[in-house]
């Protein structure tokens, strides 16, 4: 089965930032040429327009583009609209996600969860869309138990998810469990890990206690030991998560999803690595 390769950006703030984008992505294709790149969408839409101007400018380019889109930000007026507009533009995949509940704790209570966002795609387009979706190995930091999760992840499944894509993790038996658990529910969609370069352990230490993302301590241990090396630390990180995935595609991930960070040194390196 061949290894099919994603990568994910988000919308830069700046034209600057649209640029840099622009070369980043041009350099990611050079190495590993993915199927298709991501573009994130803010807590509760709050980058909805500059993430539709990311997926024109991708397009344009004729490049395969995956928008995220979320619900509990959008009325189902909104998401329509949106999704019109996405089928307008030839995009045929989407990530769908509930968001993340903004700071405000404000939701159009139109569509609360994951998978009424999937029911709501597939009655208004039908199977235009292939819709990719979150699982959580580690568990989402909001659920209330390890079987409440995976049955959040069920229900996405059976309101018509094609595929999933986990959150980042450094613990390969929580994927392996996690895969377990699809078998046994005779879940047969493929789930593909997501992959976090290491480059900066303040931001990925940061970042992981706020999404829930275990850091190994052997191996948080070791990057607070590199904390003024930044070239040992991420030489140790690139070896790390070269590892991981390594190892994920002999047990049989379809593919990776790397979360490039809109950076292509880091991501290209692991690919790099990688025994295909």
């Amino acid at each position: 089965m061949a290894v099919k390769i994603s990568c994910e950006f988000f919308p830069p703030r700046t034209e600057a930032g649209v640029e840099k984008l622009q070369l980043v992505q041009q350099k990611l294709n050079e190495v590993m040429q993915p199927e298709y790149y991501s573009v994130t969408f803010g807590a509760g839409g709050s980058t909805r327009d500059s993430t539709l101007e990311i997926v024109k400018l991708l397009v344009k380019e004729e490049i395969n583009v995956a928008p995220h889109i979320s619900c509990v930000g959008s009325s189902k007026q909104q998401l329509n609209d949106l999704l019109i507009e996405y089928k307008n533009l030839g995009v045929t995949r989407l990530v769908t996600l509930r968001g993340d509940i903004p700071d405000t704790g404000e939701t159009t209570k139109e569509l609360s969860h994951a998978n009424e966002l999937v029911s709501f795609i597939r009655e208004t387009t039908g199977n235009h869309f292939t819709l990719e979706v979150a699982a959580y190995p580690e568990y989402h930091p909001e659920s209330t138990s390890p079987q409440s999760d995976f049955e959040c992840f069920v229900n996405k499944v059976n309101a018509g998810a094609d595929g999933a894509i986990t959150q980042y993790f450094y613990n390969i038996d929580a994927y392996d469990r996690f895969i377990d658990n699809c078998l046994r529910e005779n879940i047969s969609i493929p789930v593909t890990p997501g992959i976090m370069p290491i480059t900066n352990y303040r931001n990925l230490s940061r970042f992981s206690d706020t999404c829930g993302a275990e850091i190994p301590r052997w191996i948080r241990k070791q990057l607070e030991a590199y904390a003024d090396d930044k070239a040992s630390l991420q030489a140790f990180g690139l070896d790390v998560v070269s590892r991981l995935s390594n190892q994920l595609l002999e047990r049989g991930a379809p593919g990776l999803h790397f979360y490039t960070l809109n950076q292509a040194e880091a991501s290209n390196a692991i690919w790099k690595n990688l025994s295909l």
